[in-house]
């Protein structure tokens, strides 16, 4: 570094007349590092500059240049980043920041005093110095390298020195008393070297008289010495009696270490003795609570509650080190060990006799509910065994093994409780689904001990019938036009809807109630990780091949809530089968019942999620909700099925078709059940399943139609149609009653000019004649000069339908479109005034064409506008 600073002075700053104080190699922060010098200098030539200047090296060769100066009374702020710790990085807020990293800390800190030092010779403390230690911030010169730079401007301010102003006002009357001070300058200092010389003098003579002074003060210097050594023998004799008083006071410290450290020890004893007795002595009524205690009655219970609580604490006891090894503790450990092994035991035994009895009293009371639709009420058996809930936190915190156990017996004995009750609960519903004993047999339902059993084999049987019914019901309803498309009433489903729901209304109550008693009886309400049990799976089955651990160390489940849902799926393993078998009794009784099971169970299952998504309550419904989902995606398949099956009797006309009946029945039905319910969406993709199938089996059957026109049967299904969803206003189906208008307006305008052709056949035939030529490019005017189209052809077509020939074929097409028609649908009146309208416009057509190909001939119709009007509404009266 020293070889740099003298070839940077030499090359680059001797040249300009300055002096370089201070130098520091620096890269810019945060970018690749390229090395370049801060230099701090000052002029040579007065009034000083300060300067601190950026010299880069050359990319062409070993020399430097200079590249940037900056006057030092332009920079406001030196940052040194950390006034503690070492830190290479600095910033010069100039007229802006420059953010610099040092290649050492040494040349940052000898940079930024020098910038300090020179701050305070020649700007007087404009710049603020931020995080800067202070030991830099001194005016002493530091050693070593710097020094040697900062003494050669020390050298160079010493030339020239400023006077203050003592010296200055000296000065002036020194020069006041002199008045050719100022004129005659040689004068001038010639006086002031003798007034100096007799300075001099006086102060020679004043060292001189002194000398009798001086000698008397050294004679006073020999006679303190004297004293001292006085002083100095008198202070030995007292050290040594002190020394031997020191020895005695060093007897008596060491004789009083012992005996504090001896009371040290002693209290220090005392309270490990009652830490020890304070909290490993169990009170003996404490001890007989756990040993004979009444595990029956709630003033026992509590005692045992409080005496398993003190017994808990004295075992749970951080001891301290070392306690381990006295014999006592051992002793008074192995007592709590035998303490808790027994009443543990007791209280196992105690709670597995609550559980075996409680499955006989509840057997009791099965009787009586067999007859009703509801379930046995367990809130007093819940109550009654919360009061050893405490004590089951203290078996599953100390015996895991026989809480565990506990756990496993409550599930097998409720499980087969439940199981008793569930299956008689909806053999009763099953009965008053199905009506009568006597009408239960025919869905495969029969009575035996109060039990009912179900025949699986009757159900498919019905199954079978049902379908077969169903398609036997289509082919009767197109022979004998009947709209009804179910055996069973408004009423019987109103049933069955009012039953299924007091089904799950009765369920959902007695999980609900079963959980939060698990979840309070067995502490399983936190959702941290614990010891619990094995897989679902080996819990469910009650295997306990993959279960043999001992109780200090069970097998970890992923959380008590797992626990919880393990326990109810175990206790409640019929629900969802017996739900199952339910449903599928009621969509075998009438398939449109899976409707209201789909909105009674979706209800239930929103319900259900609200509280808790993943309970078992909202898992099995959510399963069931799914078959209920499967059996009305069934119903709607079966119905696009039979539509698909359906055959029209060649011998009656078709009229309203039966599917088209079925469906507006099922869109009422629907709609009333639907209503605010939450899966709406589901109806509404069936809807667009059926009404597709709707349309194209219409269109189907109008193209196989022999008997009826296939016009006939598009536009009367489509009336009808249309006129359900416009009632119905279902918004989903916009788009469909749209469609079904337009084709119920286009077939209704293709039969009415198809069946018009036929009363003025001959007519309709000349004039289409007549506008072929025109086609070919013959001018209408010269039309009449056709052989075939003359006046006198035109004339004879004309007299064969005078006004008593158009009335009668009028009366004959009314007769045939009556034929066509059905009642039901009621638009024989609709298509017979537009027939009207349509012959109307027919007959203006062809006079136009009289007048355009005929002018002037005088030729005409036999009959007029008005006698159509008369004519058609004549007939309609007549009919």
């Amino acid at each position: 570094m020293t070889a740099i600073k003298h070839a940077l002075q030499r090359d680059i700053f001797t040249p300009n007349d300055e002096r370089l104080l201070s130098i520091v190699n620096v890269c810019k922060a945060g970018k690749k590092k390229k090395n370049c010098f801060l230099c701090a200098t000052v002029t040579t030539e007065r009034p000083v500059q300060v300067k601190v200047v950026k010299v880069k090296k050359s990319d062409k060769g070993d020399f430097y240049k200079r590249q940037i100066a900056w006057a030092l009374r332009d920079l406001a702020v030196v940052d040194a980043k950390d006034a503690i710790k070492e830190n290479p990085e600095f910033d010069l807020h100039f007229e802006k920041i420059y953010k610099w990293v040092a290649s050492s800390t040494a040349e940052k800190n000898a940079f930024i005093s020098c910038i300090w030092k020179l701050n305070q010779r020649y700007l007087r403390k404009k710049i603020d110095f931020v995080n800067v230690s202070s030991q830099l911030l001194e005016e002493s010169v530091p050693s070593g390298e710097n020094q040697s730079v900062t003494g050669g401007d020390e050298e160079s301010v010493d030339e020239y020195q400023e006077l203050n102003a003592r010296e200055e006002q000296d000065i002036e009357i020194i020069m006041e008393g002199c008045e050719y001070a100022i004129s005659n300058a040689e004068a001038f200092a010639e006086r002031l070297s003798r007034e100096l010389q007799v300075l001099d003098g006086a102060n020679i003579q004043s060292i001189m008289a002194s000398e009798k002074q001086v000698n008397i003060l050294m004679k006073l210097l020999d006679e303190a010495l004297q004293e001292v050594d006085q002083i100095e023998f008198k202070l030995s004799s007292y050290e040594e009696m002190l020394q031997s008083v020191k020895e005695q006071m060093d007897q008596i410290s060491e004789s009083n270490h012992l005996i504090h450290l001896s009371n040290t020890n002693n209290v220090k004893l005392l309270s490990e003795i009652e830490f020890l007795v304070n909290h490993m002595d169990l009170a003996k009524g404490h001890i007989k609570a756990l040993q004979e205690g009444d595990l029956a009655s709630s003033r026992g219970i509590e005692a045992c509650t409080n005496a398993a609580d003190a017994l808990l604490q004295c075992m749970n006891v951080a001891l301290r080190p070392g306690h381990d090894m006295l014999l006592a503790v051992k002793q008074q450990q192995q007592r709590f060990s035998d303490l808790r092994e027994h009443f543990a035991r007791r209280l196992a035994s105690h709670l597995n006799n609550v559980f075996v009895q409680q499955g006989h009293d509840q057997s009791s009371t099965l009787a009586q509910h067999s007859i009703e639709l509801t379930l046995p009420n367990h809130h007093p058996f819940h109550r009654d065994l919360l009061r050893y809930a405490k004590l089951m936190e203290w078996l599953k915190s100390t015996d895991y093994g026989k809480y565990e156990g506990l756990t496993k017996n409550y599930m097998d004995y409720l499980s087969r409780l439940y199981e008793r009750e569930i299956k008689d609960f909806f053999e009763v519903a099953k009965i008053k689904m199905t009506g009568t004993t006597k009408e239960s047999k025919k869905f495969g339902l029969h009575g035996s001990s109060g039990k009912l059993t179900g025949s699986t084999s009757s159900l498919n049987k019905l199954s079978g019938q049902s379908s077969g019914n169903r398609r036997s019901q289509s082919s009767s309803l197109l022979d004998m036009g009947n709209m009804s498309t179910s055996d069973l009433d408004v009423a019987d489903r109103t049933k069955f809807d009012k039953i299924f729901e007091q089904v799950l209304s009765e369920l959902e109550p007695l999980c609900l109630a079963e959980q939060d008693f698990i979840s309070k009886f067995f502490k399983l309400q936190q959702h941290q990780s614990m010891p619990g049990t094995v897989t679902e799976a080996d819990d469910l089955d009650g295997g306990t091949s993959s279960r043999q651990h001992n109780s200090g160390t069970p097998l970890p489940v992923s959380s008590e809530k797992d626990m919880i849902r393990q326990m109810m799926t175990k206790i409640f393993r019929c629900i969802e089968p017996e739900l199952n078998n339910l449903i599928a009794l009621g969509d075998k009784i009438d398939s449109f019942n899976s409707l209201y099971m789909l909105v009674k169970m979706s209800h239930h299952v929103w319900t259900a999620q609200n509280v808790d998504p993943a309970s078992f309550l909202s898992t099995t419904l959510g399963n069931v909700l799914v078959t209920v989902k499967r059996n009305f995606d069934k119903c709607i398949s079966n119905q696009i099925r039979q539509m698909e099956e359906v055959k029209i009797s060649k011998k009656s006309k078709v009229g309203i078709l039966p599917f088209v009946a079925e469906f507006e029945e099922f869109a009422g039905l629907a709609e009333s059940i639907f209503k605010n319910a939450e899966r709406r969406g589901d109806l509404d993709k069936a809807y667009t399943k059926l009404i597709r199938g709707v349309f194209v089996n219409v269109e189907k059957v109008a193209n196989e139609s022999q008997k009826t026109p296939r016009d006939v049967v598009m536009m009367e299904n489509f009336h009808h149609i249309f006129a359900t969803l416009s009632r119905l206003k279902i918004s989903c189906l916009e788009a469909e009653k749209k469609e079904a208008k337009q084709k119920y307006t286009d077939h209704l305008q293709s039969y009415v000019i198809y069946s018009l052709g036929q009363p003025l056949e001959k007519l309709n035939h000349f004039f289409e004649g007549v506008e072929a030529r025109v086609a070919q490019g013959i001018r209408e005017e010269e039309v009449s000069y056709q052989l075939a189209f003359n006046k006198q052809e035109l004339r004879k077509v004309i007299k064969e339908y005078p006004g008593k020939e158009v009335k009668k074929g009028l009366d004959n097409l009314y007769k045939k479109v009556d034929k066509h028609l059905c009642e039901e649908e009621n638009l024989l009146q609709v298509v017979w005034h537009s027939m009207q309208d349509e012959f109307i416009r027919q007959y203006k057509h062809f006079e136009g064409l009289i007048a355009r190909c005929y002018p002037g001939s005088g030729v005409t119709m036999e009959f007029t506008i008005q006698d159509i009007l008369d004519y058609c509404s004549s007939i309609a009266q007549s009919h």
